[in-house]
């Protein structure tokens, strides 16, 4: 059964320093049916939440400042109240994947927070970015630090984990499915490096990159609530984007929308 499509409103954020309204009224009028977003900008979450339940938008679950701070768990489990939100995000930098004593301080960190939510019926899960899926001594890091949090859910970003295409985000889906609670998506080309100081990406819009989209979303479990577009930047126009990602889900039957 297709998941509901959701939009990181990230992806639209130079939009949103000048008009947070309108975008999330044009996203409703794309069809999408959720978003999850990173920042509220010039609105309380009060506000935030009335509009896009006027505007007939979920809110799949948020990224919300002070993520890796276990002392800002009591107010921001507030704002997720306001919001009705149970769903939360944490990450790491790189510098937490440096080396195994790294990622088990950060693991530790990511504990403490996933102890604190529980009180709230709050579930927090893991963003990740590239550098998780990069190796130590030929294994995965995002391996080794998912065994020293298991008790953190995932929000995996199937992209990302490629690490430039180097590992296969069908067979990393279907590893952590049963952690998998909210997917993100993008596209985008293999870009040719020079080391690992070469950070440079192809992004592009759902459909029109190298990533298997449909065998990703194939192998998500029945506990991932969304399937979440988000592009950091693209080759193209952003809102075009947006749109062209939609429609190529929805139409495909990847993930349910509302138009």
């Amino acid at each position: 059964m297709a998941k509901p499509i959701a939009v990181q409103l990230y992806s639209l954020r130079q939009y949103a320093e000048k008009d947070f309204v309108g975008v999330l009224k044009r996203v409703a009028e794309i069809g999408y049916k959720a978003v999850e977003p990173a920042g509220f900008w010039d609105l309380s979450p009060a506000e935030f939440k009335k509009i896009t339940d006027d505007l007939g938008l979920q809110i799949c679950s948020t990224h919300i400042g002070g993520h890796r701070d276990p002392e800002q768990v009591d107010q921001n489990a507030e704002i997720l109240k306001t919001l009705g939100v149970d769903l939360v995000c944490t990450g790491c930098g790189g510098g937490d994947f440096k080396d195994i004593d790294s990622m088990k301080r950060a693991a530790d960190v990511t504990n403490e927070i996933v102890e604190k939510y529980k009180k709230y019926g709050i579930t927090v899960f893991q963003h990740n970015h590239y550098w998780e899926f990069a190796r130590l001594d030929d294994q995965i890091k995002y391996d080794l630090y998912m065994q020293y949090c298991p008790d953190v859910k995932i929000e995996l970003d199937a992209f990302w984990a490629t690490n430039n295409f180097v590992e296969d985000p069908v067979a990393i889906t279907e590893k952590y499915a049963d952690r998998i609670v909210l997917l993100h998506m993008k596209d985008g080309n293999k870009v040719p490096r020079k080391g690992e100081e070469s950070l440079s990406y192809d992004l592009r819009a759902l459909g029109t990159g190298m990533m298997p989209i449909a065998d990703v979303i194939g192998k998500t479990a029945d506990c991932c609530r969304n399937v979440i577009v988000e592009l950091d930047f693209c080759n193209i126009e952003m809102w075009d984007a947006i749109e062209q990602s939609y429609h190529y889900l929805v139409d495909n039957g990847l993930a349910e929308g509302n138009k």
